[in-house]
């Protein structure tokens, strides 16, 4: 392998993303901004990234010939996902790429068993949880817990895939034939999803943005309320400090995203994402500096920016694929949406993918900033659900004019 380069032309380093997806297509955009085009690893060239970014090379992330190909001459190769073979990671890094975060780190995020088994040795707060090979150790932990008991495949879930709600032991037998060895957790009683993100760079410094609150439907995140409402300074600085913890302990490069579940008691640990992640997208226009710009200083080891939040309260509101969409969304009937949204909510702020509509699929954001939760919230739900349905809400009734 070449020794890694400056770009010819920028003679700035060169970042490599695994993954085409709308994460990678929005650290693009914040590359652009430090005079960089990221270096994309796409499966299909009408992916969200691949659309954009000048640099884009076509290749799957389990085969490591194409890992290796988009890592030649790049200073550094990261992720939009998690879902690389670890044993491929361990090749790129044997052969002197460099990869962040690396694979000893990015397990934790791979493999729900792992984390459980890192978290469990370092004495963080989680939910009782046990790994279940047999019916009887499903039974066993449900006798310590209590039924419903949350069933996870260990690998591979995301966005409420994976996850499986099982009220007896009837149901444990399918799932273990069809997905083999399985996590398994209380239901735990919480009040509230949260989100504690921090950005690590291998210098050790590192950043926190305030945590959030996000608003999950089918397994889906749909909002995220920057600061958490209602959420104590003592409680909000233990989750941050959490996320520190954990970051510094499996030795983090990048962006971390720690989901919590919040109980009466304090917070306990639900998954990791060591990547930007949907509950952070809010940072674009809410925050000093994005978490798609942090994880580029991260991962490049430059000094980490300013979190601090640009107003009071931050909305963002993903705009999912809706059942009454047009068919087309590349037609006049998106831009006619696009139209309206931005006459009638002219500050609040538009993020497109570029993806095929399919309902349910995360197609955008919107994000809206003020003073008042309950305010910046009505605008950021309505313009969503506008332009992914067409729904006027009557608190905003369009006029004649547009």
């Amino acid at each position: 392998m070449s020794e890694p380069y400056l770009h010819r032309t920028t003679g700035l380093p060169v970042v490599a993303m695994v993954g085409g997806g709308q994460l990678s297509r929005m650290t693009h955009q914040a590359a652009i901004a430090l005079g960089q085009s990221l270096r994309v690893l796409a499966a299909d060239p009408a992916e969200s990234a691949a659309l954009v970014a000048a640099d884009v090379q076509l290749g799957d992330h389990n085969e490591l010939a194409d890992l290796q190909r988009l890592a030649e001459g790049a200073t550094v190769v990261t992720f939009d996902h998690e879902h690389v073979p670890t044993e491929h990671l361990r090749a790129l890094e044997a052969a002197g790429t460099r990869v962040a975060p690396g694979p000893a780190a990015l397990v934790h995020a791979q493999d729900k068993l792992v984390l459980r088994r890192a978290l469990a040795e370092a004495g963080e707060p989680q939910p009782a949880w046990a790994e279940v090979r047999t019916v009887h150790d499903a039974t066993t932990f449900a006798d310590e817990v209590g039924w419903p008991v949350v069933f996870k495949t260990p690998r591979g879930g995301y966005d409420g895939k994976g996850v499986f709600v099982v009220h007896g032991p009837d149901e444990v037998a399918d799932l273990l034939e069809r997905h083999g060895p399985l996590l398994a957790e209380e239901r735990v009683a919480m009040v509230r999803e949260l989100s504690a993100q921090v950005a690590r760079s291998p210098f050790g410094q590192v950043s926190v943005w305030p945590v959030v609150e996000t608003v999950q439907r089918d397994g889906v995140c749909n909002e995220v309320y920057a600061p958490a409402p209602g959420l104590d300074e003592a409680k909000a600085t233990a989750a941050q400090e959490l996320a520190v913890r954990i970051a510094d302990r499996l030795g983090v490069v990048g962006m971390l995203a720690v989901e919590l579940f919040e109980t009466a008691e304090g917070v306990l640990v639900n998954e990791l994402a060591m990547r930007p992640h949907n509950s952070g997208h809010w940072t674009i226009e809410g925050a000093r500096t994005s978490q798609f710009e942090q994880h580029l200083r991260a991962v490049l080891d430059y000094p980490l920016g300013s979190t601090a939040m640009t107003a009071p309260v931050v909305v963002m509101a993903n705009v999912l694929g809706g059942a009454t969409a047009d068919a087309d969304w590349t037609g006049p009937g998106l831009d006619e949406r696009v139209h309206h949204l931005m006459a009638h909510w002219p500050d609040v702020k538009l993020h497109w993918y570029g993806k095929g509509q399919r309902r349910g699929r995360k197609l955008g954001h919107v994000t809206a900033l003020g003073d008042d939760l309950a305010e910046v919230r009505a605008r950021a739900v309505a313009a969503a659900r506008y332009l992914a349905d067409g729904v006027v809400d009557p608190a905003f009734a369009f006029d004649d004019e547009h």
